[in-house]
């Protein structure tokens, strides 16, 4: 079997070595993620970085990355699932990883896209800006939080502000839940605060959106690619209008300050749901993520 293990902090700057050689990729290959969220592995093979995770249930396999042998990795997942006896899925592909594994194994595989899963990329421009006809109603929402809190201040996150953010998103989910019971919070609520004991090691940036003292929104993400910075959470009193609008653009801001040569914003996938599929698309993303699954024939055509 591959060697997979939970990644450590101290392997970031390996894993990222490999995963910045690359076009930029799904939200779900930033090591932050790989590190935040659910049962997910790695191993270093071939030149590459191997993935192996669990997902709703399934175990997959992200298609590898890094500039090494891909098709050798490609190959050693394929023996991997046999010797656990499960089916072998490789997800996260992109349309050249497609390309490449039928030319690897013609007639193989077989894909689908999921359409619940491609993300939303921006040009950090447009997201600070807010120039033009296509944001005008953007520009206008933003406008009235400006004139309603004219003393609304950004702060950095760090070790005086990160525990403010914490209590601000713990008041967050306390809201929601009490609004919606049944609501599934519980794997973002682990994530969100394994970010916050592992800011540093994980090398996240964030914000942290105040008027009069009192903490009305934050947002937290990483790099993720030479040009693109993953914006991971984002929080805000959803009382106060405006209030998301406001740190989305103070974020997109600070980060073109700080990397100049940050050029997008990814701010991840929708899951299928529809007010997020909304809000996402109201921002005019500059492109899609369009990740596919890749599934044997042969498992198939034994079901």
């Amino acid at each position: 079997m591959i060697p997979f293990h939970k990644l450590k902090l101290s392997e970031k700057e390996q894993y990222d070595a490999l995963l910045f050689e690359e076009k930029p990729r799904g939200c779900e290959y930033s090591f932050a993620n790989q590190v935040l969220w659910g049962r997910q592995q790695a191993a270093f093979v071939h030149g590459c970085a191997a993935i192996f995770s669990h997902y709703d249930g399934r175990s997959i396999y992200p298609f590898p990355i890094g500039g090494g042998d891909k098709r050798a990795v490609i190959e050693d997942i394929l023996r991997d699932a046999k010797e656990r006896g499960i089916p072998c899925r490789i997800v996260g592909m992109l349309p050249e990883d497609w390309e490449a594994l039928e030319s690897w194994f013609p007639g193989m595989f077989y894909r689908r896209c999921h359409r619940d899963g491609f993300d939303y990329v921006y040009d950090i421009n447009d997201l600070a800006d807010l120039r033009g006809r296509k944001f005008q109603k953007k520009r206008n929402h933003f406008n009235r939080f400006a004139a309603e809190h004219p003393d609304y201040v950004v702060k950095e996150l760090d070790e005086e502000t990160l525990p403010v953010a914490k209590k601000l998103v713990e008041d967050w989910y306390s809201r929601r839940i009490q609004e919606d019971p049944q609501g599934d919070y519980t794997l973002e609520r682990v994530a969100i605060h394994k970010a916050f004991a592992n800011y540093r090691g994980l090398k996240m940036e964030g914000l942290l959106l105040l008027d009069g003292g009192e903490p009305i929104a934050m947002t937290m993400g990483s790099r993720m690619g030479a040009d693109t910075f993953d914006v991971h959470f984002e929080k805000a009193k959803e009382a106060i209008d405006g209030a998301y609008a406001a740190i989305n653009c103070e974020f997109a801001r600070y980060l073109r300050l700080k990397h100049p040569e940050v050029h997008y914003l990814n701010r991840e996938d929708d899951m299928g749901i529809e007010g997020l599929r909304k809000a996402k698309l109201s921002y005019n993303p500059h492109h899609m993520v369009e990740k596919c699954w890749a599934y044997l024939r042969e498992e198939e055509d034994e079901h």
